[in-house]
C-alpha cells in the first residue's frame, strides 16, 4: 500500500522534546523503508530542512543528509495540472494550499494513505485516506482539516 508521508512525521522523528511521536515516527518511516511504500514530495524535504534546521536546530549539513536519505522513497513529482488541481482542493475543501499540495502529491502518486497530523484523522479525499500516526483518536484540535504550512 503506497503511502505518503508529510513534513511532520519526518520533523517528529528528529525531535527530541517529542519523545513517543519520535519513535512511532521513527518506527513509521523504518516500516516503509523496508516495504518500498513510502512516498514524499520535494514540498515535504524543502519544509522538513527548513523546519529542522530552524525550529529543531540541527546543522544544515547533517539536515542535508537527511534529505538525501529520505530522497530514497520514491518521490512525487508535480507540474502546473497538480498546482491548479491543489488550488482546486484548496476552494473545494477548505484546505491550506500547501496541504492541498501535499494532498493533490498523494492523489498523483497513487498513494492510499497519507500520514499527517495536521489534516483531519480519517478523512477521505477519492482513494487516498488521512490517518494520524501519533493518536488514536485525535484532539478536537486536530479535526479542523486546515492549517497554515510555512513554505
Amino acid at each position: 500500500m503506497r503511502s505518503f508521508v508529510d513534513t511532520n512525521v519526518l520533523v517528529y522523528a528528529d525531535d527530541d522534546a517529542a519523545v513517543e511521536k519520535q519513535a512511532r515516527a521513527r518506527e513509521l518511516i523504518q516500516e516503509l523503508f523496508e516495504s518500498g511504500n513510502g512516498v514524499l514530495s520535494l514540498q515535504v524535504l524543502r519544509e522538513y530542512f527548513v523546519t529542522a534546521t530552524g525550529k529543531l536546530g540541527i546543522a544544515a549539513e547533517a539536515a542535508r543528509r537527511k534529505v538525501e536519505i529520505y530522497s530514497r522513497f520514491d518521490i512525487a513529482g508535480s507540474d502546473v495540472a497538480d498546482l491548479l488541481a491543489a488550488i482546486d482542493l484548496y476552494r473545494l475543501h477548505g484546505l491550506s494550499l500547501w496541504d492541498a499540495l501535499v494532498v493533490q502529491s498523494a492523489l498523483a502518486a497513487r498513494c492510499s494513505v497519507l500520514y499527517s497530523e495536521d489534516l483531519q484523522h480519517g478523512r477521505q479525499f477519492g482513494a487516498l485516506r488521512v490517518e494520524n500516526p501519533f493518536a488514536e483518536s485525535p484532539p478536537p484540535h486536530q479535526r479542523s482539516g486546515a492549517r497554515k504550512r510555512k513554505s
